[in-house]
């Protein structure tokens, strides 16, 4: 393990986020806010010294293995989330280092669970930095970094595959760095693209920036108690339903779209099934409102509908209703949906829709089998065949995600504001969504509530619960396991 190349790694990643803290310094300054833009000048230089420490004690990045990949990876989000929170303490938003790197965590996660009891009240540049950090992360820290840093060599390849969500990861460009590149250039466009339609609905800068930040990033933190339902405008419910449904499916398909005008996004067997649940799932909850009473105007039915659809399975956690009172049909359709995830190679978190096609054509293929034991049968994806090591792969990725939420469900229940301990919705709930990078959950962690309650030692296991979710599972669970530290 040559620890001393992955701290110098991990050094300049930090000047990056002492880098990052620039934005806020100038929304803090136009906005009259200076106590708050001094607590983020002092993290950037108390980030960019330890970075430079850092890299002061490395060495140069030669070659990197698969061990300093795994460690590079889960350090820089764990360095991220804890100089993260530095700003929530600096600043006086939040008073307790646990809930700072509760809120940090969940932002750089995409996360979007909340700890803030009054978002409202909070500063602007605190909030602004809210969702920037929320930004950085949908796209990956580590994929800016690759795009960044040319000295990483092919050391890169393995970061880029740890870190790009789904069972495979795709790469654009002859090079990764310039994969990496591409799609930072992509998420950039695709921001200003949504910045300028929230700008042209009526939205000010500083709301447009913050809700393009988060939704891009399907990270969900609002500047609005009420979160999207503050904005009354249909146009804003409808240009943020896009832009989510664009964040959560396959950034690659964007690039083949400019190369091929299209044939790339027709033949997307994962898009095609993403489109058909999103579609599906909003007329059954539209319906199950409408029959219920719930909703008498059934285009408003379907418009929040829509948006609570398309904000869970992409995991972006926005609300323009209270789902939790809705009728449970409705409300368990939602819960299923936490289950799933957006696509591969999207900004969303969960399991992702392509391991849940690959799953259910494994299992297809095994109930085939009991009828003809001898036959050797390739599952295939829009026309390809699936390897076999991405097979099993989806499998036991499948084992370790259900058993680590049961895991984390029971530990919630263990302790809670009554004295019998958390209930169990609240606390399965909970469990999926900080796992799932989802954000809201039901009952007492509901769209209109926060998880400020929860004692510190379980706010701390859900912030793993956020990198697990984040990381899907394999990377962190490698680096725990004796294997990794054996020589």
């Amino acid at each position: 393990m040559n620890f001393r190349a992955t701290w110098r790694v991990l050094g300049r990643l930090l000047l990056v986020l002492a880098a990052a803290e620039i934005l806020p310094v100038f929304c803090c300054l136009i906005y009259g806010e200076t106590q708050s833009a001094m607590g983020f000048v002092a993290t950037g230089l108390l980030t960019g010294a330890c970075g430079w420490l850092l890299i002061r004690i490395g060495t140069e990045v030669t070659v990197l293995y698969r061990r300093e990949g795994v460690l590079i990876v889960v350090g820089g989000w764990v360095l991220a989330s804890i100089f993260g929170a530095l700003p929530y303490l600096l600043t006086g938003t939040l008073a307790h280092p646990v809930d700072a790197l509760f809120e940090s965590a969940s932002g750089f996660t995409t996360t979007g669970a909340s700890v803030l009891t009054d978002i409202e009240g909070s500063g602007r540049g605190i909030l602004l930095w809210r969702s920037f950090s929320q930004w950085l992360g949908g796209m990956g820290i580590i994929v800016l970094f690759v795009a960044l840093l040319p000295e990483l060599g092919a050391g890169a390849r393995f970061l880029y595959q740890l870190e790009v969500p789904g069972p495979t990861a795709e790469t654009l460009r002859p090079r990764v760095r310039e994969t990496a590149m591409t799609l930072w250039q992509l998420y950039m466009w695709i921001t200003a693209a949504q910045v300028i339609c929230l700008l042209v609905a009526g939205l000010d800068l500083y709301d447009a920036l913050t809700h393009t930040f988060s939704t891009l990033s399907t990270g969900g933190f609002s500047p609005r108690n009420t979160s999207v339902e503050a904005f009354e405008s249909p146009w804003v419910h409808l240009i943020i339903i896009v832009f989510m449904i664009i964040a959560g499916a396959n950034f690659s398909l964007y690039y083949g779209l400019l190369r091929d005008r299209g044939r790339t996004l027709r033949r997307d067997a994962e898009l095609r099934t993403y489109l058909m649940i999103i579609f599906g799932t909003s007329v059954l909850i539209t319906w199950n409102l409408w029959a219920e009473g719930t909703y008498s105007n059934v285009a408003k039915g379907f418009l929040d509908s829509l948006f609570q659809v398309v904000s869970v399975v992409t995991t972006t956690g926005f609300a323009t209703a209270d789902f939790d009172a809705w009728p449970r049909f409705s409300v368990m359709t939602l819960v299923l949906l936490m289950f799933l995830g957006g696509c591969a190679g999207s900004t969303a978190g969960g399991p992702k829709i392509m391991r849940m096609v690959i799953g259910l054509k494994s299992a297809l293929r095994e109930v085939r089998t009991i009828f003809s034991p001898n036959t050797v049968e390739s599952i295939f994806i829009a026309g390809k065949p699936v390897p076999n090591h991405v097979v099993r792969s989806v499998a036991g990725f499948f084992i370790l995600y259900v058993s680590i939420w049961a895991a984390g469900t029971y530990l919630l229940t263990l302790d809670g504001p009554d004295p019998g301990g958390l209930d169990l919705v609240s606390a399965a709930t909970a469990s999926i969504a900080t796992l799932g990078n989802i954000g809201p959950g039901l009952e007492l962690v509901g769209p209109t509530r926060n998880f400020a309650f929860f004692p510190a030692w379980q706010k701390l296991m859900m912030v793993v619960l956020m990198w697990l979710g984040r990381l899907e599972v394999y990377v962190i669970v490698a680096l725990v396991s004796p294997a990794y530290w054996r020589r």
